[in-house]
């Protein structure tokens, strides 16, 4: 149960996106409680991480705990495993062509990109599957290999030269981001993943030629994206194990401790920022180490204390209802969460929406859109009813 509160809790902030606490900090510039939110609602300009940041690491974490539960129950049907590598492959399609629609919902014409969470999931799926099927031995040196061999690919692709003109793809003037050294190699816009993408994204039909991606993210991401999945496989399989709690959760507590340490410790050396957008192996471990705390708080608070105070379990039960049907509220956010909104207004008007004034209307309608998510949520899991790939 805690690996769907866990993901329930992940995609519950996800949605929140559309409570806007950015534009009541906007309105209220000094309250510390709403600059707090706001910040925690919206990603780091570049190096550093906030809650919101959390959010695809954890979803791509969790991927890699359910795949040994999801290996042993198809063996369990007695699928063989020319059956499952060819399920894999087509999750691994519907995936990337699932982000890729989602992401040219609002667009006129396909929107190819690679970089948003179900793109990134499902080109690194394969991968995950078959080493799914190794001994943890082989699956802690492919995550080793894919952190090093990606840190490797960074340094060898040379810096920009002094005439570089950063605006050019993005990136102002005095830019405080802005790294020299060794960690130049990983700035915005001007390392390999980029120049992979003013290639590789200029293969697809498109309005216009890519030059760059405003936020700098990339493709080349779900590399170590498939390490952050590696984690979460291991962890699964701890959670398979058998062992007591006791032990369990020191060596989640103790793998958090380390990754996050690890992470800080590659930017506080120069060797590599902590870097979200393009996934650094710094990333890799810092938001790694923050997936493991995540799961420790979660698999202690359902399924352990849940276990002797089953109110615990009925409190949490909602994430369950949301996190079980993960890529419906998924789709639902980034497809119809402007309809409901718009319907709310075309049937109710503003009035019910500014009972405590302007300020709040952005935060009350996005109550209310969260509410009819969960209401459509909780109808599909009466019925049983869950979007599976």
């Amino acid at each position: 149960m805690s690996m769907d509160v866990y993901r329930g809790f992940v995609m519950t902030l996800m949605v929140a996106e559309v409570l806007r606490f950015s534009k009541l900090h906007e309105a209220f510039p000094d309250s510390a409680l709403w600059r707090f939110l706001s910040g925690q609602q919206s990603h780091v300009a570049w190096a550093g991480c906030s809650l919101h940041d959390l959010i695809q690491p954890s979803f791509s974490f969790l991927v890699g705990v359910a795949l040994p539960y999801s290996i042993v129950s198809r063996q369990k049907m007695g699928q063989s495993f020319s059956v499952q590598v060819s399920h894999a492959l087509r999750r691994s399609l519907i995936l990337v062509l699932l982000g890729i629609f989602l992401r040219s919902a609002h667009t006129d014409q396909t929107n190819f990109t690679f970089e948003d969470t179900l793109t990134q999931i499902g080109l690194g799926y394969p991968f995950l599957f078959m080493l799914g099927h190794t001994r943890p031995r082989t699956v802690w040196l492919a995550f080793g290999g894919l952190l090093m061999g990606y840190w490797l690919l960074f340094l060898l692709y040379p810096l920009p030269g002094l005439a570089f003109n950063y605006s050019v793809v993005g990136v102002p003037a005095n830019w405080s981001e802005q790294y020299t050294g060794l960690m130049a190699h990983f700035n915005k816009n001007s390392n390999v993943a980029w120049a992979f993408d003013t290639w590789f994204l200029n293969l697809f039909p498109r309005e216009s030629p890519f030059l760059f991606n405003g936020g700098g993210y990339a493709t080349l991401s779900f590399l170590p994206t498939l390490a952050t999945m590696l984690l979460g496989l291991q962890t699964g399989r701890w959670l398979r194990a058998g062992l007591s709690p006791a032990p369990l959760l020191q060596r989640l507590l103790l793998a958090g401790l380390l990754g996050i340490l690890g992470g800080l410790l590659l930017q506080a050396l120069g060797i590599c920022p902590v870097v979200k957008r393009i996934w650094t192996p710094a990333w890799v471990l810092f938001s790694g180490g923050w997936c493991c705390w995540l799961m420790a708080f979660f698999y202690g608070l359902i399924d352990l204390a849940g276990a002797r105070y089953p109110i615990i379990k009925r409190v949490w039960f909602p994430l369950v209802i949301v996190g079980m049907n993960s890529i419906a509220i998924y789709c639902l956010a980034h497809l119809i969460d402007g309809f409901i909104i718009d319907s709310f207004y075309t049937h109710l008007g503003h009035g019910p929406f500014r009972v405590f004034g302007d300020a709040c209307e952005p935060l009350l309608t996005g109550l209310a859109t969260m509410a009819v998510f969960y209401l459509i949520l909780r109808w599909m899991y009466r019925r049983n009813l869950f979007i599976r790939i």
